[in-house]
């Protein structure tokens, strides 16, 4: 068993020495140098990228409340609210051994470009050239009552298209670094559901010596000896307990102090069987001791009402390939060869790419090898996996513990290349919140759920229930782990595939919805849709007053019956009510289920903007209003609030439900034309005419006419097509 090496000998411990002097306080976080965003929410998996090529902790935003910025990213499942996200902070550290710096003109035994965890410095150590997002195809349009309706128009800022892309997205992001290796990002985000919670990202490391955003090459351009490349990943659980009032997270939990890490495939004895014989770390949330018993506190309930828990997650990352070395570019099942999991404070976190002492300790850390215990089997854990010891009390880092991994260490040559490829994904019961509530719920209320007579466990239990409320919790949270390594199975087929699993259709290109009297009417558009060769209809979903929430499904259509409009007629007046419709094929290509539809991404259509029931239609053509009449300029702000835009606006109440509202001024001029189609008893005018000029002081003439007869609910004939009447108004400026 290789064990963590510590015979640096008397350079290190002088190293160290001075480190810890020059570092008494912890660096506030920080990024300097111009930054660039870009989001990934297109999958269930929703992230933030930079273009400094490394996700710093607070590095998206300027550091506030722990509880809103320093959980920020990874947020799964997409549909609940951001602070489900579990990343903290990541850091890519770059070592290499004997390196005369071009600029100090010093030899440093070890030179390491650091970017992250705390801090990136931009136009310093690392040089962005290229950062853009490339998307397979554009997101749909989508609307609720004329109005955009979607955050795709928000975060999905695609630079370019390209209909050939092996995903929906990918970020494409190059840059150079001061030791001279330029690196090439691809991450790649796919939202076929049965691998839409995993990114892939490939590295490509080139030995160019260009050492600055100039172009300017290191001269002599140098072989680099010794290189390392190390990841840190430092993520943290029970977010949502923060939002809640009154908060009810342990101390630490938002940085994680109370995360355990793991690895997995590390070396011979942590190597599992197939088909989990991969090598990876994994995160999840830790017992904290103030929080009661180690088995109460897994997976976080909620002490006050019961309603939940929010430390179900399990996060990790799994190597889908490492090159031996610059001249072979086959996979090296030896690496990495680190898995230290490493301090979140204390741990070498600053920066000073010219500080000898500092960057000799971090790559001491960047080369530690393996420890002969993971850090979850430091803490404890029995034979299922589950936690004995608590997380927040092991060790003496205030920040907590983060999984690590290093590759190399290598040679590299002038413009040689390394290639580093790993998936990072998000797992567990959380995107089925229905059951993560029953289970907190029976867990607090001491009784089985549904009326049972004992609590039912996983299939992968030794036993289908139990009566200890505590082994019922504690194996439905754990099955996240298993949840994770079927996510990592998952990501090392699309990977070995050449990215070629099976695609579903794409979405509609436009949905629109229309609140409405008596239904609300939804209709669609999908000409790419259904030019997939195994497309098969569409479905439609519906949540009720929020979107993080359960959407149930409320219509589907197949090829043989396919249909482009559905009026919800079952909504409930005075409810808010969100959508989303997803295409589908025939489940022929389906690997995983066969038989089974695959369905394009929810996060395309999903509506931000909610749709309800409106005002029913009038009874009688006698009983329309216009509203105000006679309108005033003095008394504007009084009819309809300080909006600007809602100041102008008369109101026609008692419409018909389907009618034509054709306003002329009082010599017969028609000014504009209105087809009231939503179905509801009320429309608006913004007293513009049909060439948008405000109208001037006046007598106007509305004439309504009904385009459809309409029966109300007794099936009595209310408004006959083609009925009619006059009404006048007045309009003062």
């Amino acid at each position: 068993m290789k064990k963590v090496s510590c015979s640096f000998g008397w350079t290190l411990m002088v190293a160290i020495a001075l480190w810890m002097v020059a570092s008494v306080q912890l660096i506030e976080a920080q990024v300097q140098g111009h930054q660039e965003i870009r989001w990934m929410r297109v999958s269930s998996l929703h992230h933030w990228f930079s273009n400094g090529v490394v996700e710093i902790e607070y590095g998206r935003r300027s550091r506030s409340q722990l509880t809103t910025d320093q959980l920020d990213g990874l947020n799964w499942p997409g549909e609940y609210t951001l602070n489900k996200g579990v990343n903290v902070g990541k850091s890519l550290w770059i070592g290499t051994t004997n390196f005369k710096d071009p600029v100090t003109n010093q030899t440093y035994p070890y030179k390491v470009v650091s970017l992250g965890r705390l801090n990136l410095y931009i136009d310093s150590d690392v040089f962005p050239v290229e950062f853009k997002l490339i998307g397979k195809f554009p997101h749909p349009s989508v609307i609720v009552d004329g109005v955009k309706a979607t955050e795709r128009d928000i975060d999905d800022v695609v630079d370019e298209y390209n209909p050939n892309l092996p995903c929906d997205r990918m970020i494409y992001n190059r840059a150079h670094t001061s030791i001279g290796i330029t690196i090439t990002r691809r991450v790649y985000a796919f939202t076929q559901q049965y691998h839409d919670n995993y990114f892939i990202y490939e590295y490509e490391f080139v030995n160019t010596g260009i050492i600055d955003n100039k172009g300017t090459k290191m001269n002599p351009h140098p072989t680099l000896t010794g290189v390392v490349f190390h990841w840190q990943h430092r993520y943290g659980f029970a977010g949502e307990s923060y939002q809640d009032q009154p908060p009810w997270a342990p101390t630490g939990a938002s940085w994680g102090l109370n995360t355990i890490n793991d690895a997995v495939g590390q070396d011979p004895s942590h190597t599992l069987p197939p088909p989990n014989n991969f090598r990876a770390v994994l995160s999840y949330y830790g017992p904290v001791s103030t929080e009661g018993t180690v088995d109460e506190d897994i997976g976080r309930p909620n002490p006050y009402n019961g309603k939940t828990m929010a430390g179900t997650c399990f996060a990790g990352v799994v190597v889908l390939h490492a090159d031996k070395s610059s001249t072979d570019h086959s996979d090296d099942p030896k690496q990495p060869t680190t898995t230290r999991f490493m301090g979140s404070d204390k741990d070498a976190q600053t920066v000073n790419q010219y500080d000898a002492a500092l960057m000799t300790l971090k790559y001491q850390y960047m080369t530690a090898g393996h420890p002969t215990q993971t850090h979850a089997e430091q803490i404890g854990k029995n034979q299922w996996g589950w936690p004995t010891g608590f997380a927040n009390t092991w060790g003496g880092d205030p920040g907590g513990y983060a999984a690590a991994q290093g590759f190399g260490p290598y040679t590299m040559a002038p413009n040689d290349t390394i290639r580093i490829i790993f998936a990072e994904g998000v797992a567990g019961i959380m995107n089925d919140r229905a059951l993560v509530n029953e289970i907190a719920q029976s867990w607090f209320k001491k009784t089985p759920p549904r009326g049972l007579n004992a609590y039912p466990l996983p299939p992968n239990a030794p036993t289908p229930t139990t009566t200890d409320r505590n082994e019922y919790k504690n194996w439905w949270v754990f099955t996240g782990k298993d949840s994770l390594f079927q996510t990592f199975r998952r990501a090392i087929e699309n990977f070995k595939s050449g990215y070629s699993i099976p695609q579903p259709p794409p979405p509609p290109s436009k949905f629109m919805v229309q609140s409405g009297g008596k239904q609300i009417t939804l209709t669609w558009e999908g000409p790419e849709a259904e030019a997939h060769p195994n497309f098969d209809g569409y479905e439609v979903y519906r949540s009720e007053g929020r979107t993080d929430t359960t959407f149930s499904k409320i219509f589907s259509c197949n090829k043989s019956n396919l249909t482009h409009t559905f009026v919800d007629r079952t909504a409930r007046r005075g409810f808010n009510y969100y959508y989303y419709i997803v295409s589908k094929d025939d489940g022929t290509r389906n690997t995983v289920q066969p038989g089974v539809p695959l369905v394009s991404s929810k996060f395309y259509t999903m509506t931000n903007t909610p749709a309800y029931l409106t005002r029913l239609p009038g009874e009688r053509l006698s009983d329309i209003r216009i509203v105000p009449n006679p309108w005033n300029i003095r008394s504007r702000s009084l009819y309809f609030g300080l909006d600007p835009t809602s100041q102008d606006r008369l109101v026609f109440y008692e419409l018909p439900p389907y009618c034509v509202i054709r306003i002329y001024t009082e010599t017969g001029d028609l000014i504009e034309t209105i087809n009231h189609t939503d179905g509801s008893g009320v429309e608006f005018w913004h007293s513009l005419t049909s060439s948008r000029q405000v109208v001037v002081s006046g007598v106007y003439i509305a004439y309504i006419e009904v385009t459809s007869d309409y029966y109300n609910d007794q099936g009595e004939l209310v408004f006959k097509k083609g009925d009619n009447v006059f009404k006048k108004f007045i309009i003062i400026r």
